[in-house]
């Protein structure tokens, strides 16, 4: 049992293609609520540094993404609107009115369509390690890879997934260990591994190509570790905070995982902007 299964109350939610798992900690209706959305391939535990800090002063929510870890099996016949779509049937029915989402990489994608969909239920957003989410800011070629993922990931030995998933993400010896121990819920079925991650992209990718506004309304903030390799989320970053304006920190020594490399820099960027929504 980690620490969230042991401080959390787990709960399921039935969708048409499969059951979602999530954790919740209320303890005040009145509250903000920050729901933790991890990123593509990661579970519930890439933020258990957060839960731990905040499960006392905010109420917090987490979930297994549909498909990922605990919210197994689920058919891959979902997009991201679907996606946002449970996600307020949720929040719904735990009856949380003030959600801040705090989300990674895939997580904040999941968000911004949560933002397009629901504009008036969203008390603030922040991204880690994410991206914008409109068509302007991706070239063609990447947009022509992101649908083709499935056969890279068939293609690479599970020792070298392995490997390259647990340095690509992350800078620090935690933050490694860390994804993993996420990765090896998938030991034994790498097929099922490279399946998740290349439906992901391919989703996102069908997100993209909606050429939505995707707009965030509501108060945001952008966190990027300076150490982040995972495609272009460098350039993303500066590309959304210089056409937005939204408030970007950049972390020193974080990668893509900047959430688990520097928890205490991470943790006090949240707090300090959930208390200027109070």
């Amino acid at each position: 049992m980690d620490t969230i299964q042991k401080h959390l109350t787990e709960k399921t939610h039935k969708t048409t293609s499969g059951i979602i798992h999530y954790w919740t900690n209320k303890i005040n209706p009145d509250r903000l609520t920050l729901v933790f959305l991890p990123g593509l391939t990661a579970d519930h535990r890439l933020f258990e540094k957060q839960i731990d800090y905040f499960k006392d002063k905010y109420n917090v929510f987490v979930w297994d993404a549909p498909a990922h870890a605990s919210s197994y099996p689920f058919k891959l016949d979902f997009s991201l609107m679907d996606k946002a779509k449970w996600l307020n049937e949720i929040l719904e029915k735990e009856n949380i009115l003030r959600p801040v989402i705090v989300s990674q990489s895939m997580g904040g994608y999941v968000g911004q369509t949560f933002s397009e969909l629901f504009p008036q239920k969203l008390k603030g957003f922040i991204s880690i390690d994410s991206a914008p989410l409109q068509r302007k800011y991706l070239t063609n070629i990447e947009l022509w890879l992101l649908k083709r993922m499935e056969p890279v990931y068939r293609w690479y030995p599970w020792k070298s997934l392995l490997k390259a998933g647990a340095k690509g993400t992350a800078e620090t010896e935690y933050g490694r260990k860390l994804i993993r121990e996420i990765m090896m819920t998938y030991d034994g079925d790498k097929k099922r591994y490279a399946k998740l991650a290349g439906y992901g992209y391919k989703m996102l990718a069908e997100a993209y190509e909606k050429d939505l506004p995707y707009k965030i309304t509501c108060p945001a903030l952008l966190i990027c570790g300076e150490k982040d390799k995972a495609g272009s989320t460098l350039r993303f970053n500066k590309a959304w905070h210089k056409n937005t304006g939204i408030p970007i920190e950049w972390i020193k020594g974080a990668g893509h995982n900047s959430n688990t490399d520097k928890p205490e820099v991470v943790n006090e960027l949240i707090e300090n902007f959930v208390e200027k929504l109070v």
